[in-house]
């Protein structure tokens, strides 16, 4: 039975799908086609496609836009021809690529095209970011996401926006990793990775030029159980800038309530960063950052108060197993001694787990201040959130209480 079950992940699935796929959208007056061609590689001289979609019995096939504009009102599609995530370039696979592998990848470049200016790096785990970081060396961007939570980036997707030198690739070498994705490699890279005989290895060149993917729009299709489909455009994050935001502001029953305090350099950089990253998360979301790295990533929950609270009981527990890797080489969860135990849980407890001076990123408003106070009560420094909720003033008077300060985006930022 046990090997029965690890013979169904090495099994390659031979789609057939066919080769082209065309999607029209017609009216009286037009009709507007995109056209798209398969993508397939050769691995070990065989023509090969996806391995296989979400699960292993699932065929699955990816297809790249090759022709075609679709044009609706203001807003147009990417050009065809601009690749990105649906034209790899496989330089190692020990496994090709399947669906899982690829949509990590492209949610990674979606957070990553909006960090050009440092070294950043987007590690990626069922779709959802589990460790974001930016910093002078790519190495160290390397190194303080992956420890962000080392334990969901066991197995993850792994981008980088700088050509992988040596002393990085060392880095990740030391932990287990599905994917590796970047600009480029450079020598001795690949003598690196080829000790990891499973890691996919994708190189993809427009990664240099992530940037000119900013405010650019797809169009997204989701299928229903019945065949149906929905359609629409993909989000764009509208406050990519400080003045792009806005301080706390709203009028409750005639009276006015503004925040007090306006943030300080490092909190709008965090604020941003925080942003931009959480255009990536799956929602109902709330996650914390400081110092240009993600301490505690909350995704997919239904109350915000709840999913504010798990995201903060992340930021302690991988703390906690940070600092437990960092002197004792072992995870938090494998350390059997109580007393060095103890001494490490007093440590984050005292450090509030990394959350002092963070930034409170959710992707929606909060309905009560309940949610603002989960993080307050950590000793977070600033807020950014959509605003727009009836009880508005509630969480601008709980930051006021703190001296914490409070902007709004003017925009939800939902994933589904």
């Amino acid at each position: 039975m046990g090997e029965d079950l690890k013979k169904m992940y090495r099994t390659i699935m031979d789609d057939r799908f066919p080769p082209n796929m065309e999607i029209s959208f017609v009216d009286d007056n037009q009709r507007q086609t995109l056209f798209y061609e398969k993508v397939t590689w050769v691995v070990d001289n065989v023509q090969k496609g996806l391995r296989y979609g979400e699960n292993p019995g699932q065929e699955a096939a990816l297809y790249k836009l090759i022709n075609g504009n679709l044009v609706l009102g203001e807003t147009q599609t990417i050009q065809p021809g601009r690749f990105l995530a649906s034209d790899i370039e496989l330089l190692q696979s020990g496994k090709h690529p399947g669906k899982t592998n690829l949509t990590d990848a492209d949610n990674a470049l979606n957070i990553l095209r909006y960090f050009v200016d440092q070294p950043t790096v987007v590690i990626v785990k069922h779709n959802n970011p589990c460790g974001v970081a930016r910093a002078q060396s790519l190495e160290q961007a390397y190194i303080r996401a992956n420890m962000a939570d080392r334990v969901a980036a066991f197995g993850g997707c792994i981008a980088l926006n700088r050509p992988v030198d040596p002393a990085t690739a060392e880095a990740i070498s030391q932990q287990y990793a599905e994917v590796v994705v970047a600009p480029d490699f450079e020598d001795g890279v690949m003598n690196i990775f080829s000790k990891k005989k499973n890691l996919r290895v994708i190189r993809i060149g427009n990664i240099s030029r992530l940037q000119t993917f900013v405010g650019e729009r797809v169009v997204e299709f989701k299928s229903l159980i019945d065949g149906g489909i929905i359609a629409q455009w993909s989000f764009v994050p509208e406050a990519r800038s400080r003045d792009a935001l806005k301080l706390a502001e709203c009028e409750y029953k005639g009276q006015s309530y503004r925040i007090n305090r306006a943030p300080t350099d490092r909190e709008y950089d965090d604020m941003l960063f925080g942003w931009l990253v959480e255009s990536g998360v799956t929602s109902n979301s709330v996650i914390y950052v400081k110092d240009g790295v993600t301490v505690g990533i909350g995704t997919g929950e239904q109350d915000r108060v709840g999913v504010a609270e798990i995201a903060r009981d992340k930021a302690y527990r991988k703390l906690a197993d940070r600092y437990c890797y960092e002197t004792l080489g072992i995870s938090y969860n494998n350390l059997t001694d109580e007393e060095k135990k103890r001494e490490i849980d007093r440590r984050v407890a005292e450090e509030k787990g990394g959350l002092i001076g963070a930034a409170m990123v959710s992707d929606a408003f909060f309905p009560f201040r309940d949610g603002v106070d989960v993080g307050i009560r950590e000793g977070i420094s600033a807020v950014i959130q959509p605003g727009g909720s009836l009880n508005d003033y509630q969480s601008i008077e709980a930051c006021n209480e703190a001296d914490v300060t409070m902007v709004y985006t003017g925009q939800r930022s939902f994933k589904h």
